[in-house]
């Protein structure tokens, strides 16, 4: 944990130095810091437009500022050096320290934007973003940005090839931010192919394009077809058979019996007993008229 602490000290200690700097260095046009720390004491780079004001007449500028930093920010044994920038137009931190000037000055917000934004892609930038937030025209916040050509807000290419200036315009209704965002023309981008002719490319890689030796080539030598061995015999025992095993019996089918249709039962008969009639009378026998059996003389007479 101290050694987190220590760090971050150290880190807050180098931002109070380069607020320091851009406040003394302003008129010079400051540029860039660079800390460095050496056995020797502490290097520091100062980048700016015009070293003759930072170094002032016979050094007594840069003799002030050595000591402030050796006493107020605790830096061992310091030694300044002081660098011009080789373009200023693209230097994002000049910039951004020119455009809030102007709007100090009274130029209108927009005017002094499209002309920041020509001024670096005329030196050769092959981007740049301008970003002006604060009260422009009114009482409400406002952001203005203006662009042109190519921008990159992430990745790789963001660390490598945009630099960043920040700088603050204060006017009567209030402070107004301004950031600026170049990418440099040396930038090239992962989408950038570049194809050579054939005389460039013969010129990059001789090697590659350099005429073949012609190779001779060697017909191979036949041989004699080789008579072919005789092939060894081999003796094939012959291969004991397992006992067969004995065939299983075969199993009769039994069909099952188809049993007759059950006959429907017969409904039970009712048994009607007879009806006892009751025993007749005996009939009186009719009795016969008695006839008279005619007697011999009457047969006779009717004979």
């Amino acid at each position: 944990m101290a050694s987190e602490r220590r760090f971050v000290a150290e880190n807050i200690r180098r931002v109070l130095l380069k607020e320091y700097l851009m406040k003394e260095v302003s008129r010079a046009g400051f540029g860039g810091l660079d800390v460095q720390r050496t056995p020797m004491g502490t290097r520091v780079t100062l980048t700016t437009e015009r070293p003759g004001i930072v170094i002032g007449r016979r050094g007594s500028n840069i003799k002030n500022l050595t000591r402030a930093i050796e006493e107020d920010f605790s830096f061992d044994n310091p030694q300044i050096e002081v660098q011009e920038v080789a373009n200023a137009n693209l230097n994002a931190q000049i910039m951004a320290e020119k455009l809030a000037f102007a709007l100090e000055r009274g130029w209108h917000f927009r005017r002094a934007g499209h002309s920041t934004v020509r001024r670096i892609m005329e030196s050769g930038a092959r981007g740049c973003l301008v970003v002006i937030a604060g009260k422009l025209t009114g009482q409400r916040h406002r952001t203005e940005k203006f662009k042109d050509g190519y921008i990159k807000f992430c990745g790789e290419p963001k660390i490598q090839f945009i630099e960043q200036g920040y700088a603050v315009a204060k006017l009567k209704q209030g402070v107004i931010g301004v950031s600026v965002d170049i990418m440099r023309p040396d930038a090239k981008l992962p989408a950038d192919v570049e194809v050579l002719s054939k005389a460039q490319a013969t010129e990059a890689l001789p090697d590659l394009f350099a005429p073949k030796e012609p190779v001779e080539v060697v017909e191979p030598i036949e041989e004699p077809a080789a008579e072919p061995a005789e092939e060894p015999v081999e003796v094939v025992e012959p291969i004991e058979e397992p006992a067969a095993e004995p065939a299983e019996e075969p199993v009769e089918v039994v069909e099952p019996i188809e049993e007759p249709a059950a006959e429907p039962a017969e409904e039970p008969v009712e048994v009607v007993e007879p009806i006892e009639e009751p025993a007749a009378e005996p009939a009186e026998e009719p009795v016969e008229d008695a006839v008279e059996e005619p007697t011999d003389v009457e047969q006779e007479v009717t004979e």
